[in-house]
């Protein structure tokens, strides 16, 4: 059988490493201690393996993730095996944390070691009429593996304020404080808005990451006669 689709660049990588990425749209995950994923994240596996509800941990945990429904819900996968994640072909990145922290959008973590220490919490002026915001602050020695939909614009934020769209912040320095600012006024409101009501602000030491993208596009709905 010859067929292009079997070209080498399509085979599996035989790399040893912990976490190593594949076209840049799928992670490679070799276990022997536990992965942290997004859960429905996997797309396949080889070896024993098993998946199982990440609890929250402390009741302060879970309450906070009552409360936030913007947190990615985790699985632990654990055995011994190779595990293979991915987002809907988006771009995926490694961060080595060595003893620091990155605050992470929820819906940007793919998966990390499981060793690291991660809690959830909420931006700074989030409320109802934006969405109610929370991030991931991820801290200790480990991988994150975050992915961006599209190729990541990095931004400096400590020589002036940057301003992001709430849906194209995949992380930023866990020392930066975002606060959610509204751009709206009472005359735009009024003829229709812009569709960039709100953003997060970043003003200080540190980066943001941003991808090219604020998310799937959800058509009109069309409704018949009858409904």
């Amino acid at each position: 059988m010859r067929s292009e689709l079997f070209d080498q660049a399509n085979q599996e990588s035989t790399t040893t490493e912990r976490f190593s990425l594949h076209h840049r749209k799928t992670l490679r995950a070799v276990l022997g201690e536990p992965v942290l994923a997004a859960k429905g994240a996997m797309v396949a596996y080889q070896g024993q393996v098993t998946f199982e509800h990440k609890s929250a941990g402390s009741i302060g945990k879970m309450m906070r993730r009552l409360v936030t429904s913007e947190d990615t819900p985790l699985m632990t996968v654990s055995g011994q095996g190779e595990v293979f994640f991915a987002d809907t072909a988006k771009d995926i990145f490694l961060v080595a944390l060595e003893g620091d922290g990155l605050s992470v959008n929820g819906t940007a973590l793919l998966a990390m070691d499981a060793t690291l220490d991660y809690d959830v919490h909420r931006v700074k002026g989030a409320g109802m009429m934006s969405g109610g915001m929370f991030n991931t602050l991820i801290q200790g020695h480990g991988t994150v593996a975050l992915t961006s939909d599209g190729q990541p614009l990095i931004l400096d934020c400590s020589q002036t304020p940057t301003y992001v769209d709430i849906n194209a912040a995949v992380c930023w320095s866990a020392n930066l404080v975002p606060q959610v600012v509204s751009s709206m006024n009472m005359r735009s409101m009024l003829r229709g808005g812009t569709g960039e009501a709100f953003q997060y602000a970043f003003s200080g030491p540190g980066f943001v990451v941003v991808q090219p993208s604020e998310g799937p596009v959800v058509p009109p709905h069309s409704h018949g006669s009858g409904s």
